[in-house]
C-alpha cells in the first residue's frame, strides 16, 4: 500500500500503547481511524485527544477475545466508513511471568483469548472483506520479540503462536494470488502500561496464578518507561506497510538473540538464554 492517505484502518488495544502510537501516525498521513480497546473510558479519551488533533476516528468498544464483539466491531467500521484498508490485531495482555505451571487455566485462557483469538477473530471477521473490496489492503498483527526468542513462559507461547499464523496468513494470501497483504509486529521493551495488563481482568477469569516473588509494578513501569515510544513503533509499522514487510523488527540489539535460538535448533542443543540487552 503505497499511498494511505484518506485510507481506513482499525485498531485493536488502541487507547494507549503501541495501538495508540499506530493511531497517531496513521492519523498524521491523512488516514481515518475506527479505535476499538476493551478500557472503555482511556478510549473514548484516546479518541477526544486525537479528534481535538484534527484527526478523523470512531471509537469502538470490544472485547476481541469474543468472536461477537469483533463482529459488532466490523459492523461499526463498515457502516462508518464504508470499507477497511488496514486492520491492525494490536490488543494484548500480559499476565507475568511464573513458573508455568503454577499458571491458572483461567490466566490461559485469558492470556490466549486475547492475545491469540484475538488475531484468529479479526482476520476471519475482516479478511473476507477486504478481500471481497478488492483493494489494497494490509494486516498488522502485533506479536513480540518473545516469540522469537527461548522461554517468555505463557506470553511467548502466545506470541510464537501469532508469529506462526501471521507466516501462515502469508503464504495463503500470496499463494491464492489475493491482494491483501500482512505484516507481524515483533517489538521488544516500548513503553507503555501492558504490565498492569491486571486492571482489564475479566471477572470470568478471576483465578490468577502468583506473581514471581520479587516481582514489583513500580519496577515493571520504570523498566518499560526507558523503552521506546509508542508513536516510534507507529511509525514503523507504517512504513512496513507502505513497503509490504513481513517482519517489523523494530529492537535490532536481539538481533543475535534470533540468531542463538535458531543455531541451536538447527545444531539439536538444548535451549540456553542469552543476557538481556542493557542487562
Amino acid at each position: 500500500m503505497k499511498d494511505p492517505e484518506n485510507k481506513v484502518a482499525v485498531i485493536t488495544g488502541a487507547a494507549s500503547g503501541i495501538g495508540r502510537g499506530m493511531a497517531e501516525a496513521f492519523a498524521a498521513v491523512g488516514m481515518r481511524v475506527v479505535l476499538s480497546d476493551v478500557e472503555e473510558p482511556a478510549l473514548y479519551a484516546a479518541a477526544a485527544e486525537l479528534r481535538d488533533g484534527g484527526a478523523d476516528v470512531h471509537a469502538v468498544p470490544a472485547d476481541v477475545s469474543q468472536a461477537p464483539d469483533v463482529a459488532a466491531l466490523a459492523e461499526s467500521a463498515l457502516r462508518k466508513y464504508g470499507t477497511v484498508n488496514v486492520l491492525c490485531n494490536n490488543a494484548g495482555i500480559h499476565t507475568g511471568s511464573r513458573p508455568s505451571w503454577e499458571s491458572t487455566l483461567d490466566d490461559w485462557a485469558w492470556i490466549l483469548g486475547v492475545n491469540l483469538m484475538g488475531v484468529v477473530h479479526g482476520i476471519r471477521t475482516f479478511l473476507p472483506v477486504m478481500i471481497e473490496q478488492g483493494e489494497d489492503a494490509h494486516i498488522v498483527n502485533t506479536a513480540s520479540i518473545a516469540g522469537l526468542l527461548t522461554g517468555g513462559s505463557l506470553y511467548g507461547v502466545s506470541k510464537s503462536a501469532v508469529i506462526a499464523y501471521s507466516e501462515t496468513v502469508h503464504l495463503e494470501l500470496i499463494g491464492g494470488g489475493f491482494k491483501p497483504r500482512i505484516s507481524v509486529l515483533c517489538p521488544g521493551v516500548v513503553s507503555t502500561n501492558i504490565f498492569n495488563s491486571h486492571r482489564n481482568r475479566p471477572a470470568r477469569f478471576a483465578e490468577a496464578g502468583p506473581f514471581p516473588t520479587g516481582w514489583s509494578e513500580d519496577a515493571a513501569r520504570q523498566g518499560f518507561a526507558l523503552g521506546l515510544s509508542p508513536r516510534t513503533i507507529g511509525e514503523e509499522v507504517l512504513q512496513a506497510i507502505r513497503e509490504e514487510r513481513f517482519y517489523i523488527l523494530t529492537h535490532p540489539e536481539y538481533a543475535g538473540h534470533i540468531e542463538h535460538r535458531m543455531t541451536q535448533i538447527l545444531h539439536g542443543e538444548n535451549p540456553t538464554l542469552l543476557p538481556m540487552p542493557g542487562s
